[in-house]
């Protein structure tokens, strides 16, 4: 039986949000699937029909009322998973790229935000993804580092918004995923620099202290485990789910 509740994912189709929506959908909750890619979308919406597609480009501000015309009933759950086509250190990237960064992570967010909020109810949870290189950059990481850093820095001024209101916001962190992405990055280093690509695979595993990356069922369990009343509890908080990549004790 679908549920009248909604569930709101930006970034659907990207391999995180395509596992999200999918498992939110065999839960029974209508999902609307958000995404720039109309075709991307259809493909999606295809699989299971409680998940409602809508183009939308969350970099830009008209996104708003063509997300909010869509959601019609109380959100369970608004989900920000959206990523980053920039990338470079501090030396190499175009200055203009951390501002590119900033408006699809932070301005994105807001966007999300201003378009659900008038269905926000007590219980319900805004959630984003925001990658552990905003609490530990490399040297190489000046965008991803700065704009997820800022997400930390706003996810938390929600949680003092919100909270009150019984709006529960959870802040994701999972350091490198196993994902199609990652591996065709790997294959491309391997092939640009002569490496052997199980050496570079074991570059990113000893980041971590499990020995392995995460993976997309993995993210995708912590998400679900935020319907339950108890995640309540977990209000406010930073959820790191990066196999031990983070080194910080604070």
């Amino acid at each position: 039986m679908t549920s009248p509740e909604l569930c709101v994912v930006v970034g659907a189709t990207g391999a995180m949000g395509t596992e999200i929506t999918l498992r939110l959908a065999r839960r029974g909750l209508r999902v609307l699937a958000v995404a720039r890619s109309t075709d991307d979308l259809e493909k999606l919406a295809a699989a299971d029909d409680r998940i409602v597609p809508c183009t939308a480009d969350v970099a830009h501000d008209d996104a708003i009322e063509t997300i909010s015309a869509h959601v019609d009933s109380p959100v369970r759950l608004a989900l920000f998973a959206a990523g980053l086509p920039v990338r470079g250190s501090a030396d190499t990237i175009p200055p203009g790229d951390v501002a590119v960064a900033t408006n699809i992570k932070i301005g994105g967010l807001l966007r999300l935000l201003h378009a659900v909020r008038g269905q926000l109810v007590d219980g319900s949870r805004f959630v984003t993804i925001a990658g552990s290189l905003g609490l530990e950059p490399g040297p190489f990481d000046a965008a991803p580092g700065t704009a997820n850093a800022a997400v930390f820095n706003l996810m938390r001024q929600l949680s003092a918004l919100y909270g009150p209101k019984g709006v529960t916001t959870h802040t994701i962190a999972p350091g490198p995923v196993d994902t199609p992405r990652l591996r065709a990055f790997v294959e491309t280093e391997s092939a640009e620099t002569g490496r052997d690509a199980e050496e570079i695979w074991e570059r990113y595993r000893a980041k971590t202290t499990l020995g392995r990356l995460p993976t997309l069922g993995e993210i995708g369990w912590i998400v679900e485990t935020l319907l339950a009343p108890e995640a309540a509890v977990l209000h406010g908080s930073v959820l790191n789910v990066d196999g031990g990549t983070r080194h910080g004790i604070a």
